[in-house]
């Protein structure tokens, strides 16, 4: 039996919300559920952020309802949600959600553009809503992400001390998992060894999880070399869906199809069949009438084809 990565897929929140178009809600909870088919376990449905900044996600609170009444079935699977501030916060517990991702920036350009807030206050933020779900006394599983860790579409290069200290702030205020993500998709594998490295030192591998986007051809590279270094949690999206609203050269994600593809190759082990994912994606690209942008995806569609014919 080979190690087992965590794959925490974003296809239902940072796949669909930089959509040209609302994707249909009942389109949402099939996405959703043919994920959790194909055995995904842990996976963004959502997120509770002001609905003029991003529209694609407003009914969030209605996939919430849709789970409780039974519309929406996701079994043992370990559904997470995008809460940005207090209000959203609130919004999020009113719905019963359990595990919540919080959102700030290595750049205060960033931080500011997207949450409306500096990095320090982002954190004082954070702190103040763990402390807010402690005091509740609820079973509440809190990761955070921090945005543009190699590349800022505002201030360009991003150093690395500059992640490492915002890192530390969260270690502070007791996150239980931090996402580093390569936001508008502008790392290199020698770049993950430089923010890799010392993030690992600081958080331990059951602690760390990475986020990239495939803007210029090198998320599964990327992703490769984080694995090689050690992390053991990657965020990905079924058919490479993706992209954020804020940063204007963002890509896709990193594609779930082609990530599952390489780590299964290497002898790891991630509990999801391939195939039941490719159907997943398959769909779900057809109704945005969108190509695959998953190499894998591609592959398999074009065998598929070949089969009937």
């Amino acid at each position: 039996m080979g190690e087992h990565i965590r794959i925490i897929e974003v296809g239902p929140r940072d796949g669909l919300q930089n959509e040209p178009a609302q994707v249909p809600f009942e389109d949402r909870l099939r996405f959703i559920r043919d994920l959790v088919a194909s055995g995904i376990r842990e996976l963004e449905i959502g997120s509770f952020v002001r609905p003029d900044r991003v529209p694609r996600m407003a009914d969030t609170d209605k996939i919430y309802d849709s789970m409780r009444t039974g519309g929406l079935d996701i079994g043992d699977a370990k559904a997470w949600s995008l809460v940005p501030n207090r209000s959203g916060l609130d919004r999020a517990v009113a719905a019963g959600a359990k595990n919540v991702a919080l959102f700030t920036a290595a750049t205060d350009s960033f931080a500011r553009a997207n949450i409306g807030m500096s990095i320090e206050h982002s954190i004082k933020e954070f702190d103040g809503i763990l402390q807010q779900l402690r005091r509740s006394g609820s079973d509440f599983r809190v990761r955070g992400y921090v945005a543009v860790c190699f590349g800022c579409p505002f201030e360009g290069k991003v150093r690395p001390e500059q992640v490492l200290r915002v890192i530390e702030g969260l270690l502070k205020i007791g996150l239980d998992e931090i996402s580093i993500c390569d936001t508008i998709g502008v790392a290199t594998p020698g770049q993950v060894d430089q923010l890799v490295v010392p993030a690992l030192k600081l958080l331990g591998k059951t602690s760390l999880a990475n986020h990239f986007h495939d803007t210029r051809g090198t998320a599964l590279a990327n992703a490769l070399r984080a694995v090689e270094l050690g992390v053991r949690a990657l965020d990905s999206s079924a058919g490479g869906l993706g992209g954020c609203p804020f940063a204007p050269e963002a890509g896709g994600n990193l594609a779930t199809e082609d990530l599952v593809y390489m780590l299964e190759g290497m002898g790891f082990e991630t509990g999801i069949r391939l195939d039941r994912l490719c159907e997943a994606g398959l769909r779900i690209s057809r109704k945005l009438k969108k190509r695959q942008l998953s190499k894998y995806l591609q592959a398999h569609h074009s065998e598929c084809q070949t089969t009937r014919r």
